[in-house]
């Protein structure tokens, strides 16, 4: 390996705190990046990165060694930009969730692709807002309001939210008529992979945003069962206005408190804070705007 491809594996090392993890991104034997970082090490006169057997994490000198080749990396991607014409190029890994990429950027991915040949995507679908340093990831999308992950974001547009249950539940138990008549309501308690805790359901009223909470017979921590356990009757559930439009259409639900709906659910595209801002990110991300602006959310 040479120097640069060296500084490549080194920081891939470091933002994955594995060798294992860095050697299959780079799509080399294990053995050979580590023979790789000992070599950079021993021609630096200093140890880069402190070793055991579960952790790699950098020393201070590795630190500081790792942000310079941040920045001379990405000097170099620019530059090769420039000379290929400014078209983005190499593997761009995203994560998302699973029900939005479905329904809308799945659809007009093709799109993406030809505009962009030389970008290889790799789709991991999830709920939780991984750490795309340590996991590799170069991008996420998530709904729900921002917290401190120290990345840097951008703002995408709200997902309208419904009230719905199933015509079976609301036989048994009556349509609530306000956000403040709930008395022998329940809900599917969906269960947030931030707090552990089942989350509230929101309604906009004239006095603001009110927060309630129903008794839960079943919970869940994925969307999707959560959905399904609205269809067998559950309670009520809240959730993104394009997952009920099918199940709305062939009466496997209803809508409840159309008047006072939930506030719409903010989403975002986070991506590292610590890099420059990569072609092949700029552009996915520009492009999911584009995607989503122009969709029936």
């Amino acid at each position: 390996m040479d120097r640069l491809d060296t500084m490549r594996l080194l920081v891939r090392v470091i933002d994955r705190r594995s060798f294992t993890a860095a050697a299959a991104d780079m799509d080399i034997p294990r053995s050979t990046a580590t023979e790789a970082v000992r070599r950079l090490e021993r021609d630096l006169g200093c140890r880069l990165l402190e070793r055991t057997t579960r952790h790699v994490a950098p020393t201070p000198d590795g630190e500081a060694y790792y942000r310079r080749c941040l920045s001379i990396l990405a000097d170099i991607d620019e530059a090769e930009g420039t000379v290929r014409g400014g078209e983005p190029a190499g593997l761009l890994r995203i994560d998302a969730h699973g029900a939005l990429t479905r329904a809308f950027l799945l659809p007009r991915l093709p799109d993406f692709l030809n505009a962009y040949p030389q970008i290889r995507l790799q789709i991991g679908q999830g709920d939780r807002l991984v750490d795309l340093v340590r996991e590799g990831v170069d991008c996420v999308i998530r709904a729900g309001e921002p917290d401190d992950s120290g990345m840097i974001m951008r703002r995408l547009p709200d997902i309208p939210e419904q009230t719905c249950a199933s015509p079976d539940y609301l036989r048994r138990h009556g349509a609530p008529a306000s956000a403040d008549d709930f008395v022998g309501h329940q809900m599917v308690g969906f269960v947030s992979s931030r707090t552990g805790r089942v989350m509230p359901m929101e309604f906009q009223t004239a006095e603001g945003i009110r927060e309630v909470t129903l008794p839960c017979r079943v919970t869940a921590n994925e969307a999707e069962t959560a959905h399904h356990l609205a269809r067998m009757g559950y309670g009520l559930i809240q959730a993104p206005r394009y997952r009920f439009r099918d199940d709305l259409a062939r009466g496997l639900l209803v809508e409840v408190l159309p008047d006072q709906p939930p506030p719409p659910l903010p989403l975002a595209a986070y991506y590292p804070q610590n890099r420059q801002l990569s072609p092949r990110v700029r552009v996915f991300v520009d492009w999911v705007a584009t995607v989503l602006e122009a969709a029936e959310l």
